[in-house]
């Protein structure tokens, strides 16, 4: 018999019933022919199937195996024309479920095919194609064979991308870079194929790059001090001042990402991987477009780009600028802040002060738009001595205050001319910066530029009057305001300051005066030129203890002692005339001294009665020129 299927006998097969008309021999060869005809599949592979069929729900396959398998339909949508007899590729995940079908998937075998692929592609280095699928946290989702990969933001072009969602539902190119078998993730590039492209041209720029070439490139980085422009896979930085010959702040202002500029090569290092580009380089430099006719003496306009501390600068037109020095904003001589004049932005009028055209240098002054005060003819009789006028504190000194009667005219008071009273150690006791003040004309001097003022001298000199009311032996009621190791500063009436050494602070029972209290002080000393007053609280006890001890001394005289007895009506004579005459001259003393003082406070007091009347009748003309 032939093992040759051709010569299987049907009618004995069919005759006998299933299988009886054969031996056992014959059964195991004809079970062993049938086995044969039969491919041998393994469960967890991928195998090539034929489709003899389609349902509603499945598609029936044919992997010439014992059985079909099926496969859900819903697996092919991505194949809307399949028929029978097409080939697929499918995964056998069981070979004879409990129902006995062999059971296939075809998404299954897609995704170990493309595992199979991007293995092969990380190791062979193979590009991929996939699909983005969506946006993720840093990069972009791609689907490769149903597989998901990740496509970092910085992978995915050699600038730096801004907008991801652009590239949802397109297809692109890719290499594996990295494979997280564990997590089954998969790290893409899409750059790498850029810059791979890129690289014959960055090698034939960089070999023929060469200073003063103009070459065309995109703007794709912004920073504060430049933009940095991809000339086709080299980059190269376009500094902010080499963007335009005028002043700008940010390159924002002219240039925006992803334009197209024209520039030009200004240098680059010996390795080629600095490269310093222009803009402004390729048109003429504003300079040489000044108009002839400006020169030194010339008004020019323009606007304010910049305010320092030393000044500020005008543009008269982009590129060129001239300085506004702080010294030449004003006739003033005491220099302020160029904020005080001209801001940023303002437009204004100045005069062409030093002028070079090679150096492209300028200067300029605007206080020139004026006429200089000192040079007026009314300077002398304006600010003749003796003249009154009130002004503004604009500096404070050690030894004064710099006083601004209008703008640059400026005088000085000294420290000493502030007060007739008051001993003034720095100007700021008395005023501060801002503040007006008015003044007399104590002495001018055009041709230096200097004004001496006073502020005292609008009152008369109260020291003439001192002299008679705080003579030497007069006792004053004073209050202690600041006690040191050297004594202590009083203050008695009339706003008037003395001073007293250590040794008249001593009290009566032995101990010291203090800062705050109100005694009896005496004058021990005066000078009016000097406008000091030297005086002692000791002094007042001190008299009456030496009083009381020249009586003490008196009476206890020893009573043994022989003394020339006058007659008693001699002597009481005697003493009664001593006396008298003695008791007239201390009267009449008294009387002179007391009309002094009379005459002398009475001159004070009508002195404080004026300027108090004066103080309320400016403080009135204020709150009307308020009003």
């Amino acid at each position: 018999m032939s093992n040759s299927p051709e010569n299987f006998d049907w009618d004995k097969f069919e005759s006998q019933g299933f299988g009886s008309g054969y031996s056992q021999a014959e059964k195991a060869e004809m079970e062993k022919m049938y086995d044969d005809t039969l491919t041998t599949v393994q469960e967890q592979e991928v195998v090539k199937g034929t489709v003899v069929g389609i349902t509603d729900r499945d598609v029936i396959l044919n992997i010439g195996f014992k059985s079909d398998g099926l496969v859900p339909v819903s697996e092919f949508r991505d194949m809307p024309d399949l028929k029978a007899g097409d080939e697929v590729e499918v995964f056998i995940e069981d070979q004879e479920d409990p129902n006995g079908q062999l059971i296939l998937s075809r998404k299954k075998a897609k995704i170990v095919s493309a595992w199979a692929k991007i293995y092969d592609a990380l190791e062979n280095d193979n590009v991929l194609e996939g699909v983005v699928k969506r946006r993720t946290k840093g990069g972009l989702i791609m689907d490769i064979h149903g597989v998901e990969a990740f496509l970092p933001g910085s992978q995915i072009d050699v600038k730096p991308i801004r907008d991801f969602d652009v590239f949802v539902g397109k297809k692109m190119e890719v290499k594996v870079v990295k494979i997280n078998a564990a997590f089954d993730n998969v790290v893409v590039s899409h750059k790498v194929l850029i810059e791979k492209d890129l690289e014959q041209q960055r090698a034939a720029i960089l070999n023929n790059l060469e200073r003063g070439q103009v070459l065309e490139g995109v703007i794709k980085n912004m920073t504060n001090f430049g933009v940095f422009i991809d000339l086709g896979g080299v980059d190269g930085l376009l500094h902010i001042t080499d963007i335009s010959w005028g002043r700008i702040n940010h390159p924002e202002e002219v240039l925006q990402l992803d334009q197209k500029v024209q520039v030009v090569v200004l240098d680059f290092d010996d390795d080629k991987k600095r490269i310093s580009l222009g803009m402004k380089q390729l048109t003429p430099h504003p300079w040489d477009a000044l108009p002839a006719e400006i020169e030194v003496g010339s008004k020019v306009k323009g606007k304010i780009v910049n305010v320092a501390d030393y000044g500020a600068f005008l543009e008269l037109m982009p590129g060129v600028e001239g300085l506004i020095h702080v010294s030449e904003m004003s006739w003033s001589q005491h220099l302020r802040n160029p904020q005080d004049f001209i801001k940023q932005g303002d437009e204004v009028e100045a005069v062409v002060l030093t002028l070079d055209r090679e150096e492209r240098k300028m200067s300029l002054g605007i206080k020139q738009l004026t006429e200089d005060p000192w040079t007026k003819e009314d300077i002398q009789t304006k600010y003749a001595v003796g003249t009154k006028h009130t002004g503004i504190v604009r500096n404070l000194t050690n030894f004064g205050l710099f006083l601004e009667l209008e703008e640059g005219v400026d005088g000085l008071v000294h420290v000493s001319d502030l007060s007739w009273t008051k001993k003034i150690k720095h100007p700021s006791e008395f005023v501060k910066v801002g503040d007006n003040l008015d003044v007399v004309v104590l002495e001018l001097d055009v041709t230096n530029r200097r004004l001496a003022l006073g502020h005292k001298q609008l009152e008369e000199n109260p020291w003439d009057t001192f002299e008679s009311v705080f003579n030497i032996g007069s006792v004053h009621k004073a209050t202690v305001l600041e006690k040191t190791d050297r004594g202590a500063t009083l203050e008695l009436p009339y706003g008037i300051e003395g001073f007293s050494f250590p040794k008249g602070l001593q009290k009566e029972d032995g101990s010291q005066v203090e800062a705050g209290e109100s005694l009896d002080f005496k004058v021990t000393e005066f000078s009016k030129d000097d406008r000091k007053i030297i005086l002692s609280h000791a002094a007042t006890h001190s008299e009456v203890e030496s009083a009381r001890a020249a009586r003490a001394t008196k009476k206890a005289a020893p009573a043994g002692e022989k003394k020339e007895k006058a007659p008693k009506v001699q002597k009481e004579a005697e003493n009664k005339s001593t006396l008298g005459d003695l008791d007239a001259l201390s009267a009449l003393k008294e009387q002179m001294l007391e009309n002094e003082k009379e005459a002398g406070v009475k001159k004070l007091e009508a002195a404080a009665a004026k300027k108090a009347k004066d103080s309320k009748e400016g403080d009135t003309s204020d709150e009307e020129s308020n009003a």
